[in-house]
């Protein structure tokens, strides 16, 4: 059973963001541009709410926020029932600890998932993905490491993304009005 997320992510630079776009638009199979706005709520578990151009999804991820392969649980709804499933979590006790608000090109570069974000007051993120099965996803993790370095971007530390992450968690709501 392929039910493990196994991703790495980098941050880039706008103008590598901008030539990532066009070098995937010609070397990749094009899956669409979104926006996406994600809550993640207090719990123990990584349990997040996100509406995008197409549909809203309740999302628990299992394991460490960047950890680069965990279990994921994903249940879609239309996309007009985003309010209801805010308030059910808010109506169960859960308090919205960030909200995100992104723009995301996906592609599928052979058999590899590509997402190239922008997410206000976060920055330019490059992630490759892939599911895999328990048995072959340190398989999998290499494959999207040797991707990521043909394309020049260094690897991010997860250090790297913790810190950022837990700067954007106090300040967000700051961090949006850019």
């Amino acid at each position: 059973m392929e039910n493990i997320e196994v991703e790495i992510k980098s941050f880039i630079t706008k103008e590598e963001y901008d030539e990532l776009v066009k070098f995937f638009r010609k070397n990749a199979e094009f899956i669409n541009e979104d926006n996406q706005t994600t809550y993640y709520f207090d719990c123990e578990q990584d349990l997040r709410i996100q509406k995008n151009d197409f549909f809203s999804k309740i999302c628990l991820k299992k394991g460490e926020l960047h950890d680069q392969y965990r279990e994921e649980i994903e249940v879609k709804f239309d996309k007009e029932d985003f309010e209801y499933l805010e308030r059910l979590f808010l109506n169960l006790g859960y308090n919205i600890q960030i909200k995100w608000f992104r723009k995301r090109h996906s592609f599928k570069w052979a058999d590899i998932d590509v997402m190239l974000d922008y997410t206000n007051g976060y920055g330019h993120i490059i992630e490759l993905e892939s599911k895999s099965s328990e048995e072959n996803k340190g398989i999998i993790l290499k494959k999207l490491k040797e991707r990521l370095d043909s394309l020049n971007i260094k690897l991010t530390p997860r250090e790297e993304f913790e810190k950022k992450f837990e700067h954007y968690k106090n300040n967000w709501k700051e961090l949006i009005k850019e």
